[in-house]
């Protein structure tokens, strides 16, 4: 898809807005979140402007995931990252609030104070049930 001239990460893509590059490829470019919730928190975008998960063509998905994998590896061996959150907010409700496919590449650290409000716990096994048969398509 061609450039969405209105889109945020689109211009940092282009070189139009300044943006801090930490990898880029044929398909794909990282730089620096300017929000970081931890030490190196990075994003991960498309070239090809596509607006959420629904959108992005299957290529520019599997290279912005192993551009992301490249990214966690980084982490934790230059900035001794114990862990990673790979994250992406798809459509308002889901908190997304720049259209352009992103993924965050959030390196982890023991004792850092970013906590997810999701807390596991047993859910109800005939909505598991009938969610997965939603999901399989009828099958």
């Amino acid at each position: 898809m061609p450039a969405d001239t209105d889109c945020l990460f689109c211009k940092i893509v282009a070189g139009d807005l300044p943006g801090t590059i930490v990898d880029s490829d044929e398909l794909t470019v990282s730089f620096m979140d300017i929000n970081p919730v931890t030490r190196g928190h990075a994003l991960v975008v498309p070239r090809n402007h596509s607006r959420d998960l629904h959108d992005i063509e299957t290529e520019d998905l599997a290279a912005v995931a192993l551009a992301a994998q490249r990214l966690a590896v980084r982490a934790r061996d230059a900035l001794g990252a114990d862990g990673v959150n790979l994250l992406n907010f798809s459509g308002r409700a889901a908190w997304q609030t720049v259209f352009h496919f992103h993924l965050h590449v959030i390196p982890r650290y023991e004792g850092d104070p970013l906590r997810l409000q999701w807390l596991p716990g047993p859910g109800d096994p005939s909505e598991i049930a009938a969610a997965a048969e939603l999901l399989k398509g009828g099958r």
